[in-house]
């Protein structure tokens, strides 16, 4: 998860491309703009968003076996030891890419990377949350809210689980269970779950059709 949305604005340059970066790793390798932020100033002056002004995004969330919680520097150890016990899985499910994970991320980068996802939480430019087990103690993965750059889809919604817990069979629990969370407790009326609800290669055409 190292730098996932700081290098999002790096894919403006080729070279600065997707080192560490799931959501810019992915959206590199489907030829995906990178989703604006809601600190974009369009030409109208106004800034931008995806979700409504008055909406209150949920901050902590209980689920039987699991909770959700915001992705921050004190879930950095956690995090960390998440992902990079599960670093083959990850770049074969999550984001077909080789960049993120990868055994060179450092404790100094997984903290810029925590720092980065709470900051744009507070900002409600994307919103990243750590799911971890009732007690708090182990990361069983990671739920991603953020927006879509394809017309005619408000968010999209990506996740992962730890190669254990993918093989314990919570991968398809989550993503149950996260589908309807967002459709009961989110403002969206269309979400894409790429790799999931549609397989890569028609998110990829999507995607490719709403680029310019």
């Amino acid at each position: 998860m190292e730098l996932r949305f700081i290098a999002c604005a790096a894919l403006v340059s080729a070279a600065l491309g997707t080192a560490g970066n799931p959501a810019c790793a992915d959206a590199a390798a489907a030829g995906e703009a990178v989703p604006q932020t809601s600190s974009a100033t369009p030409a109208s002056g106004r800034t931008r968003t995806f979700i409504p002004s008055g909406f209150t995004v949920p901050t902590s969330v209980e689920a039987p076996g699991f909770k959700l919680v915001p992705l921050g520097p004190l879930l950095v150890d956690i995090d960390y030891q998440a992902y990079m016990s599960s670093i083959e899985h990850l770049q074969r499910t999550f984001t077909r890419s080789t960049d993120w994970p990868h055994a060179n991320i450092s404790s100094a980068d997984a903290m810029r990377d925590m720092e980065t996802e709470q900051a744009r939480f507070h900002n409600r430019e994307s919103f990243a949350y750590a799911v971890l087990t009732p007690d708090g103690s182990r990361e069983r993965g990671c739920v991603y809210v953020y927006p879509s750059t394809v017309e005619g889809y408000d968010a999209v919604v990506r996740m992962w689980v730890t190669k254990a817990e993918y093989d314990a069979g919570f991968d398809a629990e989550l993503y149950e269970w996260a589908t309807r969370w967002i459709r009961t407790d989110w403002p969206f009326r269309r979400v894409a779950y790429p790799g999931r609800a549609m397989d890569w290669s028609t998110w990829d055409s999507i995607v490719a059709a709403n680029t310019p």
